[in-house]
């Protein structure tokens, strides 16, 4: 009969939470550069915006475009665990200045699917996450963060109103 000591006990309860631990860190850690991922995919896209922009105002030179951010060593990449929809490239590029339709601008394909749900919606009231929901969009905080950073920006353009805290409803046209 093998006798088990008060230490050894020790010593496997504290293995056995070291590795519970271990494998929630890691979790997190994925969860947290899927996110980071996402903040600067569309910190790129307001980047790009905000330079194409500064290039039509009148007086813009070279001399007027202050610099852009430096680029900070980008962490490990994620492992290729698991392929999702999360760990997507940016949801739309940055708003283009020429185009055809809608005065001038294009819209990414975020920001079409959310309009193309708000005209099927109607005059309903929607949560944000409702319609990350819808749009299949809601499998993490980075996808629901960029579906509320959408709507905020067409709150903003006039095509989408903000009737509640979160609560959002299609313009009347």
């Amino acid at each position: 009969m093998v006798s088990v000591t008060p230490t050894a006990r020790t010593i496997e309860s504290t293995a056995e939470s070291l590795q519970e631990d271990l494998t929630r860190l890691e979790i997190q850690k994925q969860a947290l550069e899927r996110e980071l991922a996402a903040v600067t995919a569309h910190l790129g896209s307001v980047q790009r915006a905000l330079d194409a922009l500064q290039a039509l105002m009148p007086g813009a030179g070279p001399a007027a475009t202050p610099p852009g951010p430096v680029d900070a060593p980008s962490p490990a990449k994620p492992k290729p665990a698991r392929a999702s929809a999360s760990a997507a490239p940016a949801d739309e590029p940055p708003a283009r200045a020429g185009g055809s339709d809608d005065a001038g601008k294009t819209y990414g394909k975020l920001t079409e699917q959310i309009l193309a749900y708000f005209a099927k919606a109607g005059d309903a009231e929607i949560r944000a996450r409702d319609v990350a929901s819808a749009l299949g969009r809601d499998t993490d905080s980075g996808n629901i963060n960029a579906v509320r950073s959408t709507l905020d920006r067409l709150v903003g353009a006039s095509r989408v109103q903000r009737v509640g805290r979160g609560l959002y409803r299609a313009v009347k046209p």
